[in-house]
């Protein structure tokens, strides 16, 4: 299957192929195009980054920590000589191998559902979308492991196809070496493309390098993306499925440089987190406040809170609805308030029991169990609680459970809002004992406590609204003071996208609990 370009190419001496002087990718028009196919490369020309290293390091990282990271950070030199001076595939190798090398496929697979796709989208090329997204048909062509990236391309951005280096495994494990023909570049792109398509030439071809012609000229229409790093990304309300659920510790794309600070960083802001931890622990709630900020942990507060429950006059306490960002919430509640507040958690780690400043109490997914035992502790005093069950890390807000609204009238909304420069403080996948930790380990990490006013007596269930109408209405009111999204999405839509579980807690007979997430 040979088309051959209407457009001059160029021969060096050394009878290499230059890439032709081609039109480029903003000259192609995308209307009238349902009918028709379109095969991409992927970096620099979906992407406008022009390098993976970023989503090895994500891959690396998440799957063989802080070490493998460093491990291919050390290749990566090795990598970008062979790179440039030797072969693209040679260079690619390198970083398969140290990325791969020994991980278990399962992980790999794991880490390409729920961590990358929000790198991928935060990257995507604004006017090849533009084409891609016109096609009926779309292929990706790509030089990255196919492990990696079809996930993100077929869920999220409708890929009909993804041809990509396949990677070598033993017993469940990658070896870190590819199977034949090799890294997918230059006559591998073309020989790849001929074997899908067979004499069914697609219509549109685009790549953004020498490498890409090979299988760019097999295409009717060619189009070249130029270099333009300032080229705008898409906007997340273009895409056919906004990512409102992702995982993994990092907040920034690890370029080599971000992923050494990042090295250089982790042991001094464990440190740095033990002790902010111990502060807000073994201090006295009216001074933590003070206490975070002199340790860089910034504390907004906004709004009136209520002041506490007079047990003397027989009221009960005030029950605070909080949106769900990190486990950290009720304990930043408290902090704003200068006073210790209770909490009642659908789950939480063993340790984070152990170092929580407030009193936490589980909550038995049993209705009416749960019911009484909050009923008990408003008697008590006042109570928070987080009705989404479970956090979301971007500006939506998932739905919340209407049992709070049966329980009482004295109803407060609290809207959370915080700021990560480095780790998440969240996981779905890893072990959660860890994300007080990795919340305390950003340099300067900030938390916003927004007390909204208390729910009119004419709203609440004891004048007739319904429980659900009372939960929806709190949602709607926090996700406007937050300028957030309200969604029907629910714990286990969460756990099911990035855990493949429902995040429920399994029990063990040694009275000990597996804590699948909060």
């Amino acid at each position: 299957m040979v088309n051959p370009l209407p457009y001059p190419v160029s021969i060096s001496p050394m009878g290499k192929d230059h890439l032709p002087t081609l039109p480029t990718i903003d000259k192609c028009p995308s209307i009238g195009r349902e009918k028709h196919t379109v095969v991409v490369d992927m970096d620099g020309t979906l992407l406008r980054g022009r390098s993976s290293f970023p989503y090895f390091a994500l891959v690396a990282f998440e799957v063989g920590g802080i070490l493998r990271l460093l491990f291919l950070l050390l290749a990566s030199p090795l990598a970008g000589i062979l790179y440039y001076f030797v072969s693209e595939s040679a260079g690619i190798r390198v970083l398969v191998f140290a990325t791969f090398a020994g991980m278990k496929v399962a992980d790999i697979e794991s880490v390409a559902r729920a961590v990358l796709p929000k790198f991928y989208s935060a990257d995507l090329h604004s006017e090849t979308w533009r084409v891609f997204s016109s096609c009926g048909k779309r292929c990706v062509l790509t030089a990255n492991p196919r492990i990696m990236v079809e996930a993100f391309l077929k869920e999220f951005l409708g890929a009909d196809m993804v041809l990509g280096t396949e990677i070598a495994t033993y017993k469940g494990r990658a070896t870190g070496f590819v199977l034949n023909p090799g890294i997918v570049v230059g006559k591998n792109k073309a020989d790849a493309l001929e074997n899908a398509f067979g004499a069914d030439a697609p219509d549109i071809g685009l790549g953004d390098r020498k490498t890409d012609f090979p299988f760019m000229k097999l295409c009717k229409e060619s189009y070249v993306v130029p270099a333009k790093p300032e080229v705008e990304r898409v906007s997340h309300d273009k895409l056919p499925k906004p990512i409102v659920f992702h995982d993994g510790r990092l907040v920034s794309k690890p370029t080599p440089l971000m992923a050494l600070l990042t090295i250089l960083w982790i042991p001094v802001g464990f440190v740095l987190a033990c002790l902010r931890i111990a502060a807000g622990s073994l201090l006295p709630m009216p001074v933590v406040y003070y206490a975070f900020w002199a340790l860089g942990v910034r504390v907004y507060i906004k709004g009136t809170p209520p002041p506490p429950a007079k047990k003397s006059t027989g009221q009960t306490g005030v029950l605070f609805i909080c949106s769900h960002r990190t486990l950290l919430d009720p304990i930043f509640l408290s902090t704003a308030l200068g006073r210790p507040i209770p909490a009642v958690t659908y789950s939480l780690s063993r340790l984070s029991e152990i170092i929580s400043p407030i009193k936490t109490v589980r909550l038995t997914r049993d209705r009416v169990a749960d019911a009484n035992m909050i009923k008990k502790l408003l008697e008590q005093g006042d109570l928070v609680i987080c009705p989404e069950g479970t956090t979301c890390r971007e500006p939506f807000l998932l739905r919340f459970s209407a049992l709070f609204a049966e329980l009482t009238d004295e109803l407060v909304p609290v809207a959370m809002a915080n700021r990560m420069s480095m780790f998440h403080g969240t996981t779905a996948r890893g072990w959660k004992g860890m994300d007080p930790f990795y919340f305390f380990m950003n340099p300067s990490p900030a938390y916003e406590v927004t007390f909204l006013n208390k729910l009119p007596s004419e709203l609440t269930c004891g004048a007739g609204k319904s429980s659900h109408d009372v939960a929806n209405y709190i949602q709607r009111t926090i996700a406007a003071s937050l300028s957030y999204e309200c969604t029907t999405f629910t714990r286990k839509d969460k756990y099911r996208a990035l855990a493949g579980n429902d995040g429920t807690v399994v029990e063990k007979p040694a009275h000990a609990k597996k804590i699948m997430g909060c």
